[in-house]
């Protein structure tokens, strides 16, 4: 094996690391409301989220031809540009999951490979127009669009429901968001999945191993779904604690809505082939869940606090991807700078494993304890 194919390896094992931490970051888009709403108990939530972001993974690959083609060129793509893009994903999805703050995984990801292209061949090898087409503008329209549905569809819910016994209402709701908890669970694979295997396509393109125009390998897909599954399934309890109650205290008819919103719009996105932010859109339609029923019930301040980390997030990614490139080329073109580089980085993901897992513990035992 040559030092290109010892490159790609460490690049597919931490693309797959990425999409571990995605599924583990983004338990909370998909599980939030329906354990806030003691709709199900956290495990079993979580349980079935997992299996449903492995099925999701193979329904579409239209967003993984977007990241593979539209955001950067291909012909200029290296290997070594492709796992710095992820490293510096990696890095912002767990200083968010350190802090439970609810960023985009997507976004993390893009500004991740577009800064290390940066840094590499400067701007003329990122293609802007499908950045702003396919990733920023999306990144616009997904929450607004989210956030209005999701206000439409609980002020319908409410009227319909509004002279029934609470009591019965509360129990159909719930029972229907089991079912609108699990759409969401299947959009989220559907797109979030597609983006390593973009990732993944990307590299071995520039490693020679695919022809530009192939299309995703099987492999790819198997590994890519079972990556995400597995992270969803062991879940980020910090964020589900922010997503289903800091932002607002939500009852069975807004988490409803909220899902069945997100999952709408998601789907509909990954139609099209955008690489949408499962976070930002899931957190708009809480937000407008809450605000069509009274402005004052979303805490606005923590909602603020998660819309900077929104803004941060390609620009952070993206400078964190460009200096992990730098470093790489400081040991020259070859595999020295990529292992120093991956072992550097699983010292620090064990560090920051251990000092949250007590933490995370407790958070677990109160979850659960709170739904029994």
């Amino acid at each position: 094996m040559d030092g290109a194919d010892v490159i790609l390896g460490i690049v597919v094992a931490t693309a797959l690391a990425f999409d571990f931490t995605n599924g583990f970051h983004d338990t909370a888009n998909v599980v939030a409301t329906t354990i806030s709403t003691r709709a199900l108990p956290p495990r079993v939530a979580v349980t079935l989220a997992a299996l449903l972001n492995f099925v999701g993974a193979f329904l579409s690959l239209a967003v993984a031809a977007t990241i593979a083609k539209d955001i950067v060129d291909q012909q200029l793509v290296t290997t070594t540009i492709v796992f710095a893009g992820l490293v510096g994903a990696i890095v912002w999805n767990l200083v968010t999951w350190y802090f439970g703050l609810p960023s985009s995984s997507s976004h993390a990801l893009v500004g991740g490979v577009v800064g290390a292209m940066l840094a590499a061949h400067g701007t003329s090898a990122v293609h802007f127009d499908g950045l702003a087409g396919k990733v920023l503008v999306p990144a616009v329209i997904a929450p607004v669009l989210a956030f209005a549905v999701a206000g439409i569809g609980i002020v319908v819910c409410y009227r319909v429901v509004g002279r029934l016994a609470p009591g019965p209402v509360s129990r159909g709701y719930r029972l229907g968001q089991v079912l609108s908890g699990q759409m969401l669970a299947l959009a989220h694979g559907t797109n979030d999945a597609q983006k390593t295997m973009g990732v993944i396509t990307l590299a071995l393109i520039a490693n020679g191993n695919l022809a530009p125009d192939a299309t995703v390998p099987t492999w790819v897909v198997v590994s890519a779904a079972t990556a995400i599954a597995l992270g969803t399934w062991l879940g980020g309890w910090r964020i589900i604690k922010t997503m289903g109650s800091r932002i607002i205290k939500m009852d069975p008819a807004q988490g409803f809505a909220a899902q069945g919103s997100g999952a709408a719009v998601i789907l509909a996105a990954t139609h099209f082939g955008y690489p949408l932010s499962t976070t930002h859109t899931i957190s708009g339609a809480v937000m407008g869940a809450g605000a069509a029923k009274r402005l004052s019930a979303v805490r606005w301040g923590v909602a603020g606090n998660i819309v900077v980390a929104w803004v941060l997030t390609l620009p952070a990614a993206a400078l964190v991807g460009g200096v992990v490139y730098g470093v790489t080329r400081l040991f020259g073109g070859g595999v020295a700078g990529p292992i120093v580089v991956a072992a550097a980085g699983v010292a620090f993901v064990v560090w920051v494993f251990v000092r949250r897992l007590q933490q995370g513990a407790a958070i677990t035992t109160t979850a659960e304890g709170t739904s029994a």
